[in-house]
Order: structure tokens, then sequence, then C-alpha cells
């Protein structure tokens, strides 16, 4: 297996050598081999599950790897690798979830919890947070306070943190999954200057047009097993896609051939503080797709008719009939399911396991009359689940928190199919999965459109979007402003409707 060739004189900052990793007799990492340079982009990549987040443990010092599994740094051999031993080795890693302190500054993010032999008075912290942000190119007040940004400026403060701490190697886990375009660009300018600086950079994404513009080499997992490790000139989108899932993945259009059937849901004239005069509906065989900008009120319209934001006029039918729905507990009652594009703080119950993620919105349907569990018919349901949406690993027991991002994500939508909806909303359900995962998920969507579930697919994902939806709605500033029928819509046309209006 060939590695990418980057000269002879250097060597690598990070080397694991026969790297095996087991939980509970489930070999999830099988004699992995990797090599990182100082001022090298290495993509990793691979199906949800091929051991991306184990082997960044590992390395991080987070989990231990199994005997005679072997870590270097800087050519030294680390027997015991920990998190305090990795930091103070100069590894850094951005997770998706940033763990930052929204209510405190820019420059006080960037030095809480330093120990460096000396207490800085406001304005020093400032004047160094500064300086930090000039060393990379980065304009931005230190003094505004972290919660006031937006997601890829947080991800961009949590970076300048890491150098800033004089980190050697960044690894990055899905650092665009909830970016704009424009925050994806100045990512990229960033990750550039770092490079300038032999800073190491492991990039995790599931985006492969990323991959392949920013990597210097491609590093691919499947099943826990390294399958290639080479540079990027090496590969294209379908070679990595290939050698990915082992197979070759086919693209196809899943919009319906049968024609819409009888009406299955629709809203008149909802209006409250993030939807103005919003109106639609969905038949049977068809998935309506709800796209617009950041910002436009997409999440906002779905969480208003689930009941997290109360509504101030309109109307809600299901199969022809009016319902109220004044919080989600009613929604639930009604047929309505609501998968949020926030599985960390909205969807999932985090140091639960995979078994009370699955069931815990059908908790009432598992008691009996004396309000005991029927655990046996609970278990039942998730060894359906894990059937049907090939959940892995296959341990309910299991703590949803280890599992990979995809393998989240099925579980959440697990949780909702088990509640036999009418009505599903669906919101970003392929960020951060892989390609096989996200063919998955759609064919999921069409299936459930042909049973007779009204499904609203509300994406900034447009490729997707034109994929799978029968008819496209186009928000801004919470209108909805276009409507398309499948064969004629554009990118073009639904950009245009999107910026314009």
């Amino acid at each position: 297996m060939a590695m990418a060739d980057l000269g002879t004189t250097r060597e690598p900052i990070i080397e694991v050598r026969h790297l095996r990793k087991t939980y509970s007799g489930i070999t999830v990492l099988k004699d992995v081999n990797f090599r990182l340079y100082p001022g090298e982009v290495n993509a990793l990549v691979g199906e949800n599950g091929a051991g991306k987040s184990t082997m960044i443990k590992i390395i991080a010092g987070v989990e231990k790897p199994d005997r005679l599994s072997e870590i270097y740094f800087d050519g030294v051999l680390i027997h015991n690798m920990t998190p305090s031993r990795a930091m103070q080795f100069g590894i850094a890693v951005i997770y998706q979830d940033l763990s930052m302190f929204p209510n405190l500054s820019i420059a006080e993010n960037l030095f809480i919890g330093r120990n460096e032999g000396a207490l800085f008075s406001r304005r020093e912290i400032v004047r160094k947070a500064v300086a930090c942000f000039r060393d990379v190119n980065i304009e931005i007040d230190p003094c505004e306070k972290l919660g006031n940004l937006s997601v890829g400026q947080q991800q961009i403060v949590a970076i300048v943190k890491a150098v800033s701490s004089s980190a050697k190697v960044i690894i990055m886990d899905e650092p665009t999954a909830s970016l704009t375009g424009n925050e994806i660009e100045l990512l990229f300018r960033l990750v550039r200057e770092l490079k300038k600086k032999n800073i190491a950079i492991v990039y995790i994404s599931h985006k492969l047009d990323e991959v392949l513009a920013l990597a210097d080499t491609v590093t691919i997992l499947r099943d826990g097993e390294l399958i290639a490790s080479d540079g990027v000139s090496n590969f294209d989108y379908q070679k990595i896609v290939r050698l990915m899932v082992g197979r070759e993945l086919r693209f196809i259009s899943m919009r319906s051939e049968k024609e819409p059937g009888e009406m299955l849901f629709e809203v008149k004239h909802l209006k409250n503080s993030f939807v103005n005069d919003v109106s639609f509906a969905v038949r049977r065989n068809e998935i309506l797709g709800l796209t617009g900008l950041v910002g436009a009120g997409r999440s906002e319209m779905g969480q208003s008719i689930f009941g997290i934001y109360p509504l101030e006029a309109g109307e809600i039918l299901i199969w022809g009939e009016r319902v109220s729905i004044r919080d989600t507990s009613e929604a639930i009652k009604s047929g309505i399911s609501y998968l949020t594009e926030d599985r960390q703080t909205q969807g999932m119950f985090k140091g639960q396991t995979l078994i009370w993620n699955s069931t815990a919105a059908i908790i009432d349907r598992l008691s009996n009359s004396m309000h005991t569990m029927d655990f046996e018919k609970e278990r039942e349901i998730v060894a359906d689940n894990i059937r049907a949406l090939q959940i892995r690993p296959n341990r309910p027991e299991m703590n949803v928190e280890s599992l990979s991002g995809g393998n989240q994500q099925k579980v959440m939508i697990a949780k909702w199919l088990n509640t036999k909806p009418k009505v599903l909303l669906i919101d970003e359900p392929t960020c951060g999965v892989d390609v096989g995962t996200k063919l998955e998920i759609h064919r999921l969507l069409r299936e459930l459109a042909e049973q007779g579930v009204a499904v609203i697919l509300i994406s900034s994902d447009l490729t997707e979007v034109l994929a799978i939806s029968d008819r496209i709605l186009v928000m801004r500033e919470g209108r909805i402003v276009g409507t398309f029928d499948a064969a004629d819509a554009t990118m073009e046309n639904i950009l245009s409707k999107g910026l314009m209006g």
C-alpha cells in the first residue's frame, strides 16, 4: 500500500503501527498503519463505523489501543498516551461539539485554563488574542462574546486556540458540517495558513469535494481496515467512494415515478415570530423538499409545526382533519415527528444507551397499566431497528455517544420511526454521514412516502433536495418565496429565489 510521497528527508510527526482495538469481542480497528507528516493535510475518510473516530480517540489518548499496538510521536514510542500527555505533545482535537464558553469573550476563551506562570490583565489577554489572530491572518474582535458568533466563527476560534497552545497536530472532525459557504472558505484559508507553519492536520470529512480540494493525502478506512493512503492526485470522487464502500455506488434520482395520491398533510397560513403566512401540502408518494439560505426559517418552520414554537395563527390538517398543536407531546400524539438537525444537543440523550435513545418517544406504549416497562418488547423493537437501519455495532446496551456520527443519526431516525408517524419532518438528515448511509436514508424516505407517511425534507444540501424531492419549496425570511416541481428545478433557479425572493 503506497504512502504519499512527501519527500525522503521528512519524518512523520505521528506514526501508528499495527493499531488494533476491540470492544466486547467486536474488532473495530484491524492492524492499521498510519503516518502523518508536518505541514500535511491528511484527509481521513470512510463510512460511518469504519473506525475513524476510534483511531482519532486513540491518538488523542481518550481510548486505549489493544496490546502490541504502537504509537510514535516525533519518532518516540509512546507507551501510555493520555489526553493530558497528548496535549503536552501538541495534539489538539477540534470536535463538532466545541466545548467552549459562549458567555465569555473570544479572548477569555482563548486563554482560559492556561497555566503559563503569570496572571494576565484583561488588557493583556486582549493584546495576546489580537496577536494570535493576526498570526494566522484572521480579523476578529477578541472582545466579542463567543456566543454572538456563528458556528463557523466559533470553529475558527477553537482552531486558533489550539494554535496558540503550540499545537503541532490539529485533528478536525467534520469541521464544515454546520458552516455556510463563506465560513467554509474562511476555514480553508486558515488551514492553508496552518500548513505554512508546518502544523500537521488530520481532516475528517464526508464531503469528498472538500477532501479533493484541500487534502495532500487521502487515507481510507473500511470496516476497521486501512484500504488506501496515498497522495490526493491519485484519487477522484468515484475512486474514493468505491474504496470506502467496497462496491460501485451509483447516485440516481429517487424521485417518485408514481402519481401523487391522497392528501396526507396540509398547513394553511401559519404565522408566528419565525414564519409568516406559510402554506403547503403533502400527498402520498411525494417527498416535499424545503430549502433556503441559513436563517431563512426552514428549521423554525418545522419546529413550529412540531409545537416547539407556538403558532399565533394558521391551521394544521392531518388526513383532512384539523389538529391543535400546542406543544411537542400533542404533536407526537397527533402523529407528527420532527428529527432535529442538531442531534448532539437537541436529539440524543447523552450518556444513555442505544436502547434508551431508540425508544424514548414511545415509553408510554411500552408500559402497562401498572406503569412497568415491557423490556422484552422494547428489545424486540430495538433489534428490528438495528436490523432495518443496519446500525453498527449491533450492541443495544452501548452508550450512544460511542457510536459514529452516522450510526447516531440512524438511532435518531429509529426513535421517530418507532412512533409510527403520519408526518415526518426530517431536518438535515444526512449532515455528517457517509455516502453509503446517505443513500440508505434517501431510500428509506422514499419507502416511507410510498407507505403513506407525509415526508418533509428540510435541507441546505441542494444536491440532496434535487435528488429525492418531488416538489421543492424555497424559503426566505420566514416566507415561502418559490415552489418548483422537481422536473423544473435547478440549482440556479432555487438559489436565485433564495437570494432574491
